[in-house]
């Protein structure tokens, strides 16, 4: 969930400052100085769009440590570190990837993440909550499940679909915008107020809709992700991670505002189910069971 939440708020950022930058430069404006050019406005958001989604990957590792506080392990200090760095090093080999840099960071909550542009050169990180709550069984699963998401290329495939929902969510904007300012409006001299209000209302409302879609994919990537912990670690311990986690968030300590930006998922109705990144734990165990055949 974690690396979620910092790429899509990182992305974020980095379209609004694309984008405010353009407008300040006047890019805008050339594009509807003589009538909207359909062909240069969705070049420009092609290139806005996909920018911004690929330079939140390109700084997603620096983003994740900065922001969790992780602290990479170089030298084992303890038989615990040691076991980490083993561990994963052992099912990268299985998973036919590089080694990851391995981190600890400091938080109560049973927690972790991978990131990293290059699925050779990526970052798995794991709570100290994790480690003080969970077995060795239980967190081989995990570490499994966070190698799969890096084996399957889950943060590229990730941008990508991110780009191409942020081109959308600029091109169509931009035309709403002109639709208004001209059609609506009538304005007739260069962007009226009509244009930058009714742009950035659009922006919001497209970008929710573009976070059905990026929400959509990163739940199917979960379930993927499990099936790869279960061939590196085993079915019966994936199994085990995901109800210790079950466990731990029932009851959740959540406020009812925060439920779908927990690990577990949160609560899954009306409008909150299409915009959780994780499935119900549930779900996901009941997966694994099913295609174990129990």
């Amino acid at each position: 969930m974690k690396r979620i939440i910092l790429f899509v708020a990182t992305n974020f950022g980095v379209v609004l400052l694309l984008s405010m930058t353009a407008r300040l430069l006047g890019v805008d404006r050339w594009l509807t100085s003589n009538g909207l050019n359909l062909g240069g406005l969705l070049v420009f958001a092609a290139l806005f769009g996909f920018g911004g989604s690929f330079i939140s990957l390109a700084i997603s590792k620096w983003m994740a440590k900065r922001s969790t506080g992780a602290v990479v392990i170089e030298n084992p200090r303890d038989p615990t570190e040691r076991w980490l760095v083993d561990t994963v090093r052992r099912q990268a080999e299985q998973a036919g990837i590089g080694m990851p840099e391995v981190a600890i960071y400091d938080a109560p909550e049973i927690n972790a993440f991978a990131t990293g542009m290059n699925r050779n050169a990526a970052l798995v990180a794991v709570s100290t909550g994790l480690l003080r709550s969970m077995t060795r069984d239980e967190a081989e699963a995990v570490l499994a499940h966070e190698v799969s998401h890096v084996a399957n290329g889950d943060m590229i495939t990730l941008s990508l679909i991110q780009g191409v929902v942020n081109t959308f969510v600029i091109f169509l904007s931009r035309v709403v915008g002109y639709v208004v300012d001209r059609v609506i409006l009538k304005n007739e001299r260069g962007h009226g107020i009509g244009f930058f209000v009714s742009t950035m209302i659009a922006e919001v409302v497209l970008g929710l809709l573009a976070s059905i879609i990026v929400m959509w994919f990163s739940r199917l990537r979960e379930f993927r992700a499990d099936a790869g912990g279960s061939q590196l670690a085993g079915r019966h311990k994936m199994i085990a991670a995901l109800e210790r986690l079950k466990a731990a968030h029932e009851p959740s300590s959540l406020p009812d505002g925060m439920q779908a930006f927990g690990i577990s998922g949160g609560g899954s109705g009306g409008l909150r189910a299409l915009l959780i990144s994780h499935p119900p734990l549930e779900k996901r165990i009941a997966a694994l069971k099913a295609a174990g055949g129990q």
